[in-house]
């Protein structure tokens, strides 16, 4: 915030989330400017909600009838806060301006604003004492607020003329900073769009481009190299197990406690060993069931067919209190199969298709694949030296990629520091905006990106 201007002079403002504040600046109470809306039913409007500080419309699919003849209306420029459950997600965004005419949850509050007040600085002032005080405001097992926990907290306001300097140089800064968010973002997504699209090519059609290729005779996977071998996956497993799922507590064990895996402990080809449930004391645990390095896991069943099927290898650093539930399989593959490749061929696009015909296909077996349909997979296979080749291949390929969707990750964060630093200086007066114009045409961010 070096490059802005300070107010000349400040005060204590005794407020903690506001700290010293511009010596003009007036105090205020939220009661004094903010008035409750009385709930107004309205089935005529779409539903909607709030995410992450925006209104916007909600899925109606299964929203009854009777149930949205209870919902609240809120209109254009009215205010709509989300005061439940305050412990359970400390991220989300919880107060919004709202720009579209939508009804929703009772549960919400909405609000009208004094006419003297910029809507635009009050959507920001909301939003800080969102980010830094009203989350420490709920009460009871829910942590829940309601209007008057809000409106008898003080603030400091600023003249009319900051407000509207205030609020538009926060809806421009922000702006463009978010434009820069979305730009890593999708980067991101394509680095790893293209990461994928690697590893599919090499495991399926191999390295050499000069090879001679055959038809595999199977949709989807087209032509293959012609010295590859095209077969129900059952030629390189030996044996598919799974374990069992006693009774467990709903916390991870300790490492002096027996873990149970849960079926999220395989996602996206990483184990995630702290993806367990505490095995009780009185409970025998099963040891050959114990998870070792090394071993070939894939889900089996799951709330989430995204991780049906997904498969990962177990660490060599792997805590030794895990066991096998029976919505995990543990694949022992032949001494033709490179464990590593095997991970890399059943994340492939075409191996996920086969999985979700497998899912879907499967009467009675929602959300459930069988061993019968993953040993009839059938898929082309080069042979071992060509598997580690391939692997070691990819090894430094997937190292490029994931680097680069590191450092496009740690911009990302950076510049939401700054987003939010930036929103938190100019709605408490630690800088003075009164001069800022709003020349960035260019769309360039006007704040300083480097740590």
């Amino acid at each position: 915030m070096a490059k802005y201007q300070k107010y000349a002079e400040y005060k204590d403002s005794e407020i903690v989330w506001m700290g010293n504040v511009p010596s003009h600046w007036t105090s205020e109470r939220f009661k004094w400017l903010l008035t409750e809306k009385l709930k107004t039913s309205n089935c005529d409007l779409p539903a909607g909600s709030i995410s992450f500080g925006e209104v916007v419309y909600k899925n109606e699919d299964n929203l009854s009838p009777d149930t949205k003849a209870n919902y609240q209306e809120v209109l254009k420029d009215e205010f709509l806060i989300n005061p439940l459950n305050l412990n359970y997600d400390l991220k989300s965004l919880r107060t919004a301006l709202s720009k579209i005419n939508v009804v929703v949850s009772t549960g919400y509050i909405v609000l009208h604003c004094n006419k003297s007040l910029d809507k635009k600085y009050v959507r920001w002032l909301l939003h800080e004492f969102d980010v830094s005080h009203m989350k420490t405001l709920g009460a009871g097992v829910r942590q829940t607020v309601n209007f008057s926990d809000i409106a008898n907290c003080y603030f400091y306001l600023p003249t009319n003329i900051e407000q509207k300097k205030i609020g538009d140089f926060l809806d421009n800064e922000t702006a463009k900073i978010d434009t820069l968010i979305a730009k890593q973002e999708k980067l991101i997504e394509l680095l790893k769009e293209k990461r994928q699209a690697v590893i599919s090519h090499a495991v399926t059609k191999g390295l050499n481009l000069n090879a001679p290729m055959k038809d595999s005779g199977v949709e989807w996977l087209e032509e293959v190299p012609e010295h590859w071998k095209v077969a129900p996956i059952k030629r390189i497993i030996h044996l598919m197990e799974q374990g069992k799922s006693p009774e467990c507590e709903n916390i991870s064990a300790t490492s002096e406690q027996w873990g149970v895996l849960k079926t999220s402990c395989v996602n996206n080809g990483i184990f995630h060993s702290q993806q367990n449930k505490a095995l009780p004391e009185h409970i025998k645990p099963h040891i050959q069931y114990q998870v070792k390095a090394g071993d070939v896991l894939m889900s089996r069943a799951s709330g989430s067919i995204n991780l049906i099927g997904s498969v990962a290898l177990v660490p060599n650093d792997v805590q030794e209190n895990l066991l096998l539930s029976d919505k995990i399989f543990r694949i022992h593959l032949t001494k033709d199969c490179d464990s590593r490749f095997f991970t890399l061929l059943m994340a492939t696009p075409y191996m996920r298709t086969l999985i979700e015909r497998a899912i879907s296909g499967a009467e009675g077996m929602a959300n459930n694949i069988t061993k019968t349909a993953i040993l009839d997979f059938v898929s082309a296979i080069p042979p071992l030296k060509e598997q580690v080749e391939l692997v070691d291949y990819l090894t430094q390929k997937i190292q490029v990629f994931d680097s680069l969707v590191v450092k496009a990750s740690q911009a990302i964060e950076v510049m939401q520091e700054r987003r939010t630093a930036l929103i938190s200086a100019a709605v408490t007066g630690k800088i003075d905006v009164r001069d800022w114009q709003h020349t960035n045409q260019n769309n360039e961010v006007d704040v300083e990106l480097s740590a």
